[in-house]
């Protein structure tokens, strides 16, 4: 066990800033931040400290620092930082899910050849300790799915849609203006940022890594009044899902998708900002985890626990990817799905199976039916710059 945690903190933007505040209301006195690197000089900020730094060596190679945490925006910055870190022999947590997700292999066989630890269990759904459930609960093979609302932006937005009958293009508004969402939303509402938290929960979930490029996302930027008023009618509501999905005792697959969610659901009832995560099991049905998965003191309260966790020298141990056969990612499945459109040639794209409803006015259009999911895949990149809106009602086969 370590005697003392000696932080090098990169970064003091809101969630450095809420780890500092979070660390002071703890009074946790065998923790302590002993560096903080930051990059623009110019920035205003409410505090002045002076172990603030603008030279990542005064962190990286300092001998008296044993744990470097990592809360920049800049993926590859901050990949630069963590590697370099765990080469030095230190270990790190991190909250950048764009990273993680991006080289979470190399990384992950880099804590073995330098015996050090990479913690991160702030990088998905903030406050909601999923990924250290999945490591040391769910650390068998019953596991069945795990199924995620994994973004509060996206949420709130669809929360407002619902409840208040908003437009997109207001509820986005209104999201970024109380800070829920980004200026620049695209990797909230595109579905990017749920792809990479569902990069991360596949390793400790299934033991797999797949890249985020071979893995289907699909977000919320074109739904519309017409959808709207069609999943009410159903009796349901439309949430940004990430799915993990165990087929049979060989194969998986995942996705990001809107889905259609029936009132029974457990994530039916998840608003706003929230996160909310169900973990379906061979032997224990189906358990449920919800909170914020945003905000400074939430992430920073989840980046603290991550911090004690190192003063026990916990690690993660990726029990799945050690002890299991390897399952195989599979996108030949068939996916039951909505189709909103408003120009026929538009579907010539879509390669349905099956079609169970077809619906055809003056200014909409939509089909439900089976498709594969390695037909959506092939056409994901177009998928954005068309005028249609596409879920999964949460059926597969």
């Amino acid at each position: 066990m370590n005697t003392k945690i000696k932080i090098g903190l990169f970064g003091f933007g809101t969630v450095g800033g809420g780890l500092f505040h979070v660390l002071e209301k703890a009074n946790t006195k065998n923790i302590e931040i002993v560096k903080i690197c930051i990059k623009d000089r110019n920035k205003n900020r409410t505090i002045d400290l002076p172990i603030f730094t603008y030279e990542p060596n005064d962190i990286l190679e300092d001998t008296e620092i044993n744990l470097v945490v990592e809360l920049i925006d800049d993926s590859e910055a901050a990949y630069a930082i963590v590697k370099q870190s765990l080469l030095n022999g230190k270990s790190v947590v991190s909250g950048n899910k764009k990273m993680l997700a991006e080289h979470l292999d190399e990384l992950i066989e880099l804590q073995k050849e330098t015996d050090t630890a990479l913690l991160y269990d702030a990088s998905a759904c903030g406050s909601i300790p999923i990924i250290r459930n999945l490591e040391e609960y769910y650390d068998n093979d019953l596991l069945k799915s795990v199924t995620g609302i994994l973004n509060g932006s996206s949420n709130y937005i669809l929360t407002k849609m619902f409840s208040e009958k908003q437009a997109y293009n207001e509820a986005l508004a209104e999201a970024q203006r109380l800070g829920f969402a980004e200026s620049n939303p695209t990797l909230d509402v595109e579905g990017l940022d749920s792809l990479n938290k569902l990069v991360i929960l596949a390793v400790h979930s299934i033991g797999i890594y797949v890249r985020p490029s071979n893995i289907l996302n699909y977000g919320i930027p074109k739904i519309s009044s017409d959808d709207i008023n069609y999943a009410i009618e159903k009796g349901k509501k439309f949430k940004l899902v990430g799915q993990v999905l165990k087929i049979d005792d060989s194969r998986f697959t995942m996705f990001v998708l809107p889905k259609l969610v029936n009132q029974d659901e457990y994530i039916y009832n998840v608003e706003n900002e929230y996160n909310g995560v169900v973990i379906e099991g061979e032997c224990y049905d189906k358990q449920f985890m919800f909170g914020k998965g945003a905000g400074a003191y939430p992430t920073g309260s989840a980046i603290l626990s991550d911090i004690t966790a190192r003063l026990h020298n916990y690690k993660y141990e990726y029990k799945k990817k050690k002890y299991f056969k390897p399952l195989i990612y599979t996108t030949n499945i068939s996916l039951e799905i909505y189709l909103r459109y408003n120009n026929a040639l538009d579907i010539s794209l879509f390669e349905f199976e099956e079609i169970s409803e077809k619906y055809s006015a003056t200014n909409t259009n939509y089909i439900k039916g089976y498709i594969k999911l390695a037909n959506l895949i092939n056409i994901k990149h177009i998928l954005p710059k068309l005028n249609i809106f596409l879920a999964t009602t949460g059926n597969y086969r």
